[in-house]
């Protein structure tokens, strides 16, 4: 299940993407307009920072401003900051492998082959997914 987190990253992303002009977005602006808590929205946007996704400017006119062009801002990469990794078990994970303890041979084991679809599956979705797409609607 989508953590809050990342569903409120989104939304602000998407929030910011869909601003007219350049001027930087307050967070109480997107807090306000997308029902989400000023707190948690802080730190949500301070891990979007420092991943690079977003600039921001102090004072009267600040706040937060893309880095990127939404249609250069991946799914896949915004998934991996605010969610962790992709994959549901980590016997599939393409970034954060690791071998499950209870499993003898993950490449007889029916749940590894199973998942291994979905990761992908997935993937297809995120890597062909971009902020523009989300805030074009």
């Amino acid at each position: 299940m989508l953590s809050k987190k990342t569903k409120y990253g989104l939304k602000a992303l998407t929030y910011i993407a869909k601003k007219e002009g350049d001027a930087p977005v307050q967070i109480s602006e997107i807090s306000k307009s997308e029902n989400i808590p000023q707190k948690f929205l802080e730190s949500i946007m301070l891990t979007l920072r420092k991943s690079g996704f977003l600039g921001s400017k102090k004072g009267k006119h600040g706040g937060y401003y893309l880095r990127q062009e939404p249609s250069d801002i991946l799914m896949t990469d915004v998934m991996r900051v605010l969610e962790g990794p992709i994959a549901m078990v980590p016997c599939v994970s393409l970034n954060y492998y690791e071998k499950c303890d209870d499993c003898p041979d993950e490449h007889q084991c029916s749940v590894h082959k199973l998942m291994i679809q979905v990761r992908d599956s997935t993937l297809k979705v995120f890597r062909n997914t971009s902020l523009a797409d989300l805030s074009s609607s």
